[in-house]
């Protein structure tokens, strides 16, 4: 049973909240234990978070899910799971969830209020209108960055890890939509609002300006990633993160690619080489040459 109620948090989407660490790459202090080990905790805070929002959108969302030819296996939507344990379970971690944020973090309790409330609001109005909906997921990932910083006392942080949070994350919601168009086909309106509104030529269109926008922003930003010493060294990682950007886009517009960006990120062999390759060149970068 408890399996259950730990499906119910979506372990699977995870993988997301580790961009809380950018901060703390970005900032020299990766790998220093005292700032890592509060950042692991934020994250650890974050994923239980984020688990409790996805419980609370199944409970919202059950009927739709019921329809969504995969949602339907979720623990709600499936029955495995009651509402009312359910309910209790969300209450039970929230309390957990807040008084420990607050304990490592004040700052970091107001931001997951601030992430939790963002997302009751996503589940109730904000998913149903157009656009709107992937603008709250990028400001669900520009919090997270915040989270991290919150815990830790920044030497220096561009503005522009920002702006790039929010144009990654967009791009990844908007790749979610067109997945999803391409799975339900005519059946997408019926378990997502937005989907009736979106089209297949209109995503890629999307796609294509935060392509280009995320890979102007990351050259500016690799000019200023760290102030103190100025370098162009950060340049080099610009070509994995193009080849990643690029292999994603490649995954969408396979005609068997319907996957979650998460999901992707899971299986794809030559994206996770090109995340690593670029972590590690990062690394080499602020940590040696710097």
């Amino acid at each position: 049973m408890y399996k259950t109620y730990i499906e119910t948090l979506r372990p699977r989407q995870w993988t997301k909240n580790l961009v809380i660490f950018a901060g703390l790459l970005f900032d020299g202090q990766f790998l220093q234990a005292y700032p890592f080990l509060r950042v692991l905790a934020a994250t650890l805070l974050f994923c239980l978070v984020s688990g409790i929002t996805y419980t609370i959108n199944d409970l919202l969302d059950i009927e739709a899910d019921r329809l969504h030819p995969t949602k339907k296996n979720r623990p709600v939507a499936s029955g495995r799971l009651s509402k009312k344990p359910a309910i209790i379970y969300v209450i039970i971690l929230s309390i957990f969830s807040l008084l420990a944020s607050y304990l490592l973090s004040p700052k970091l309790s107001l931001i997951l209020i601030a992430y939790t409330l963002l997302f009751l609001a996503y589940s109730l109005w904000l998913k149903k209108i157009l656009i709107v909906d992937v603008l709250v997921i990028a400001a669900g990932f520009v919090l997270r960055v915040l989270a991290g910083l919150s815990v830790i006392q920044p030497n220096y942080f561009s503005p522009w890890l920002l702006v790039l949070t929010s144009l990654l994350a967009a791009y990844l919601g908007f790749g979610k939509r067109l997945g999803e168009l391409k799975l339900l086909e005519n059946n997408a309106g019926s378990t997502r609002k937005t989907l009736e509104g979106y089209t297949i030529p209109l995503l890629n269109q999307y796609i294509q300006i935060i392509i280009t926008s995320i890979l102007i922003t990351y050259t500016l930003y690799t000019f200023s990633a760290h102030s103190e010493q100025p370098s162009y060294a950060m340049m080099l990682t610009i070509p994995f993160v193009a080849y990643g950007i690029f292999r994603y886009l490649y995954l969408l517009q396979s005609e068997t690619i319907t996957a979650t960006p998460e999901e992707v990120l899971l299986k794809d062999r030559p994206l996770q080489l090109a995340i690593l390759l670029w972590g590690l060149t990062v690394i080499v970068v602020i940590y040696i040459v710097f």
